[in-house]
């Protein structure tokens, strides 16, 4: 496709979750976006072939819809339309966190509970739908194409997965890896003569299993989703989620090499000692509705791409290729949206994004606040190999404050999942009036644990004392804002 290009043109390199939200914003900017994958795309309804992680849980956080909805006006309400279930993060979800359920109150973080393949086929479609977006299917991505210099990236070198196809080249303006974990583009700058980009890893030992059951009881009585979270003293958690087509999605996971069999009975087995009897009790009215299936992540990885002294011209990354979270924590889909609107605020008309610019705002912005979040609660298991500074001693210290205060008062629940969801900024949470109650809540429930007596919790806001500075009539917006 060498000699055929007219207009501008952009390529994305892989068609998941964050190639097609690079797409979407792509589209505004050039006369033709093309999306290159090995598999086949259009028109697919289950799990891809080459997407492992398709036949699992993937959760769309709270911030992630919101961006969602703002590239795909209407996108959500066609969701639910074909199925998908919903409900408030904080106040339909059963949060157990060391084994303690959490207060419940709505804090307006809308849940979209669909299967990962139901999302990427709306997401899929609604990109397809724009008139200057095309898919090249069935295509290994061979290499990149530069100048003579490798000072700018000018295409992509590609070949059919049919018998006997010869390699092909598409020039492009600007190329975008969306390729996931397994990306290249780190060996074909080294080959290019660039220096080798730095790689952040942190050793999880995460294991995984999914089944998808249909229920004959129903154990949720109101609720979306039961999440028992895996916590030092138990490194075993879950995610039990209604989902599309009538369906109950289970994904169980354990860390530091503990991981969940694959065969029946030892799965059940598994469910069994998880911190709460919730899923066990529910599987034993329940129909299995396909087998067991398992799934390996080893290591955390961050690529410092915003490190890098030198990187060529018409040539981004996003998504995945560039930070793999760990999937227990549910941000990889969200940061990818977020690195999509990154990539659009890098649009310029008539100029190409600067690669330089564009990695130091989608690291300050998108990666570093959920990627020290979720560090700082990887190393709260001793297994886990990593630098316990001082500040990471303290905002774990706070983290378990806040989770104890949260099995008393919904309004903390709230704002803790707001911070969870991405909604607000971690220091959202450091605010006077949210600290002040957490404390609150805190001596309330020492002071209970001593004398064996009940002083009830603090959900309700009359139940807090006037005298208190934790401003229990405020909202959990309000809470952390002041």
């Amino acid at each position: 496709m060498s000699g055929d290009k007219t207009g501008t043109r952009a390529v994305v390199l892989g068609g998941s979750i964050a190639g097609l939200f690079a797409a979407r914003v792509l589209a505004d900017a050039y006369d033709e976006v093309l999306i290159v994958d090995r598999d086949v795309l259009v028109g697919v309804e289950g799990p891809r072939k080459n997407c492992p992680q398709s036949r699992h849980i993937n959760g769309l956080l709270a911030r992630g819809q919101l961006v969602m909805e703002e590239l795909y006006p209407g996108i959500t309400e066609e969701l639910f339309a074909d199925g998908v279930p919903t409900g408030d993060l904080a106040g339909h979800v059963r949060w157990y966190f060391n084994g303690k359920p959490l207060k419940q109150q709505v804090a307006g973080l809308t849940c979209v509970a669909a299967s990962r393949p139901m999302l990427e086929k709306h997401i899929r479609r609604r990109t397809a739908a724009l008139a200057n977006v095309a898919f090249f299917e069935e295509h290994d991505i061979l290499g990149l194409v530069t100048t003579a210099d490798h000072g700018k990236v000018t295409g992509v070198r590609v070949q059919s997965l049919a018998a006997d196809s010869a390699e092909e080249t598409i020039d492009a303006d600007l190329v975008v890896d969306a390729t996931g974990r397994g990306s290249r583009t780190p060996v074909w700058l080294e080959e290019f003569g660039y220096p080798r980009v730095v790689e952040e890893r942190k050793k999880i030992g995460l294991g995984y299993v999914t089944q998808h059951y249909k229920l004959l009881e129903d154990p949720y009585h109101g609720d979306l989703s039961i999440n028992p979270v895996a916590s030092p003293e138990l490194p075993r958690g879950a995610i039990f989620t209604k989902t599309d087509g009538d369906r109950v999605e289970l994904t169980t996971y354990g860390l530091l090499g503990d991981h969940p069999p694959t065969d029946q009975d030892g799965l059940y087995a598994w469910v069994k000692s998880l911190a709460v009897p919730d899923i066990y009790d529910a599987l034993q009215h329940a129909e299995p509705l396909d087998e067991p299936v398992a799934f390996r992540f080893p290591t955390t990885l961050r690529r410092r791409y915003e490190d890098m002294p030198r990187f060529p011209e018409g040539l981004l990354v996003t998504g995945d290729a560039v930070t793999t979270f760990n999937p227990v924590y549910a941000q990889g889909m969200t940061a990818a949206a977020l690195g999509a609107l990154t990539i659009r605020d890098h649009l310029h008309t008539g100029a190409a994004p600067i690669p330089a610019d564009y990695f130091r705002d989608l690291a300050r912005d998108v990666i570093d606040p959920p990627w020290e979040m979720t560090n700082t609660v990887d190393l709260t298991f001793p297994g886990v190999k990593g630098e316990r500074t001082p500040q990471v001693k303290a905002a774990q210290t706070f983290l378990k404050l806040v989770q104890t205060a949260a099995t008393r008062d919904g309004r903390i629940t709230a704002a803790y999942m707001r911070g969870a969801g991405l909604v607000d900024k971690p220091d959202a949470m450091m605010r006077p009036a949210f600290i002040a109650r957490v404390l609150w809540n805190v001596a309330r429930d020492a002071v209970e644990k001593i004398t064996g007596t009940a002083t009830g919790g603090a959900q309700n806001s009359q139940a807090a004392p006037a005298a208190q500075p934790a401003a229990p009539s405020r909202s959990a917006d309000e809470l952390v804002s002041h």
